[in-house]
């Protein structure tokens, strides 16, 4: 049966697509492109369609592999490199997975934090959802047909929460059309730290393992060669619905924050509070039903790139069903409560952490690039569906920018970041103890510069 012979459901036409929007559209998303809105105003949305269209290509090529190909990725890899390569794909998206895990903790506690002063309280509800999680892992025996119906509904609760704050805003429509046309005089190259929200906006669209995990997702969706169009719609349906979102989130600050002065932002929740001093405590639960909503929805797919991808590198098993990807799943879990715990609880500083996670990047985002790229160019792989010239050379600019991106990190980013992790540690003379709001501009400024990369 082809996929003309008989109409399905409009809802079986997509899913991976959407799960991968998910994951993209996390807390540090939400705080790059509201610090982007708050003082660029409109004019850089043309980035996020960039950086978008770049997704979008790896995105699809990541379902391409997924349809056609008869195994997974790391097995592809590894029958024709041998294990190391397999493993060091696998090894370098768990550990950047794991690390950054920590980061959607603390913004799932951003968002109760809003409405509870309690630290413990929160700190016990991150716990919470983390054991939540990890139950649904090996709760349900279809677990793809349920992570794709949860993501569905916290796709749906941004859309509703950031469309409505937005709407009510009243935005500058035609500074937002105008937003989209290309201008560099709108960057500030003078100043390397001028450049962080732009990368950062970059950086958090353009996430290359996300991309990757499209053939996993296409996998356990159960699509074959008679699903390939649906496979593709799906994942420029993820990428046009994650574009939305940034889009959105930053005309919100751009509406609600943006004066022409510097606007410092020390969480999201800063959004949510503008929002409430303009439309009321509506304002405020709804976008933080929205902060939510990215935050764990983000919370469990990062964990499953992670988990599954280092699973299959391993040779252990790449499918839902197969007990090794779960647990590894697991462990990225747990790996990044244990991390978000000691943080929310104890200020424990995981500057060392996120360097390690960004020295990886440095390593890992243009190696899983260029694996996708050079899996799906090979005609025993990928048949009569090999990468069109255009997706090669688009795909190719794409490595290039993630390989700039990777050479800015490791030649400015990491040793600034190491030298005032340094400078920072030595100053241990004053104890002092920090307010909510301190503990997370803290936290989420170094939540914005670790997408950064």
């Amino acid at each position: 049966m082809n996929e003309t012979s008989a109409p399905r459901p409009w809802y079986t036409r997509i899913g991976p697509g959407l799960i991968t929007a998910c994951v993209v559209v996390g807390p540090g998303s939400i705080m790059t492109s509201s610090t982007v809105g708050a003082n660029n105003a409109y004019s850089l949305l043309w980035i996020v369609v960039a950086s978008v269209a770049f997704m979008m290509v790896y995105m699809t090529m990541g379902a391409r592999l997924g349809v056609v190909a008869k195994d997974s990725p790391g097995n592809l890899i590894r029958k024709r490199t041998g294990k190391w390569l397999a493993v060091l794909v696998g090894g370098c998206v768990f550990f950047i997975s794991a690390a950054f895990q920590s980061g959607n903790n603390i913004g799932v506690a951003a968002a109760f934090e809003a409405f509870i002063d309690s630290k413990e309280i929160v700190t016990g509800l991150v716990i919470v959802f983390n054991v939540i999680a990890i139950s649904f892992l090996f709760a349900f025996k279809d677990m793809y047909k349920m992570l794709e119906r949860l993501m569905m509904t916290f796709v749906g609760l941004m859309l509703v929460s950031f469309a409505v704050n937005l709407i009510r805003l009243k935005p500058d429509l035609n500074a937002m059309m105008w937003g989209f046309v290309p201008n560099l005089d709108q960057i500030d190259t003078s100043k390397a730290e001028n450049m962080l929200p732009l990368l950062g906006l970059m950086g958090t669209t353009f996430v290359i393992s996300a991309a990757f995990y499209q053939a996993y997702l296409v996998h356990q969706k159960g699509w074959g060669l008679e699903q390939l169009k649906s496979g593709l719609v799906d994942a420029r349906v993820g990428s046009v619905i994650m574009a939305l979102i940034t889009i959105m989130l930053m005309s919100t600050a751009a509406a609600g924050l943006y004066t022409g002065e510097v606007v410092r932002l020390n969480n999201p929740v800063d959004v949510a509070k503008s929002l409430e001093e303009t439309f009321g405590a509506s304002g405020k639960i709804v976008f933080c039903l929205g902060l939510f909503s990215a935050a764990y929805s983000s919370f469990i797919v990062n964990s499953m790139i992670g988990g599954f991808t280092l699973s299959d590198g391993l040779g252990l098993g790449s499918k839902p069903t197969d007990l090794w990807p779960r647990l590894m799943t697991t462990l990225a879990l747990l790996t990044g409560m244990a991390v978000g715990v000691a943080t929310l609880a104890f200020d424990f500083d995981r500057t060392p952490t996120i360097i390690a996670a960004q020295a990886v990047t440095v390593v890992g985002a243009p190696l899983v690039a260029g694996v996708l790229l050079w899996l799906t160019s090979r005609k025993d792989i990928m048949g009569d569906h090999v990468n069109s010239t255009f997706t090669n050379a688009f795909a190719g600019l794409g490595l290039v920018l993630l390989i700039a991106m990777a050479g800015k990190t490791a030649f400015y980013d990491l040793p600034a970041k190491y030298q005032k992790w340094q400078e920072d540690s030595k100053k241990t003379a004053t104890v002092h103890v920090l307010d909510n709001d301190q503990f997370y501009s803290n936290h989420f400024e170094t939540l914005l510069r670790d997408r950064s990369c």
